[in-house]
């Protein structure tokens, strides 16, 4: 069996603080349901609350010795789940975003994609809307009617 080199060691040791960081970030109850051991979210917890940057620095050290008794493939894939979860709402977001703007901006074309998307969708509530956005916009007023209309995308995509 071929030992590994302190320069692999040591990559191996920051991958696992680097992983440890991100746990970090991760609330108690996510700690809990991707099954992190009771002794590393103690050790997780505590890093939270350090101030100093050497005791932060020593806790980083402490959490990457704890994280080389537990076989880290589970956390690496539930915190690459999590942040894919993220990138899908941040991505959806963004098309609710670009939707409702297009709306506003006087593209009637939208409302066909809006109701072959969303076939529960309130035509009339929704062109009364619009029509208020772009009305505002037309007057240079606060963009109420606007949020309204991208809360009311918001609805209709959690509904399906």
């Amino acid at each position: 069996m071929e030992s590994k080199s302190k320069s692999e060691r040591k990559r191996e040791m920051t991958a696992l603080q680097k992983l440890g960081e991100r746990l970090a970030e991760l609330s108690q109850e996510q700690l809990e349901k991707i099954g992190v051991p009771v002794e590393l979210q103690e050790a997780l917890l505590l890093a939270r609350t350090l101030k100093s940057n050497s005791a932060l620095s020593r806790q980083r050290q402490y959490i990457g010795v704890l994280m080389r008794r537990f076989d880290t493939g589970p956390l690496k894939q539930a915190i690459d789940d999590i942040d894919r979860g993220q990138k899908s709402r941040v991505r959806e977001f963004h098309q609710l975003e670009l939707l409702r703007d297009s709306l506003v901006n006087g593209d009637d074309t939208v409302f066909d994609e809006i109701f072959r998307r969303f076939p529960d969708a309130d035509q009339q509530q929704l062109r009364q809307i619009v029509r208020s956005a772009r009305k505002e916009k037309k007057e240079n007023m606060p963009p109420k009617q606007s949020r309204v209309l991208f809360y009311y995308l918001r609805r209709l995509s959690a509904k399906s």
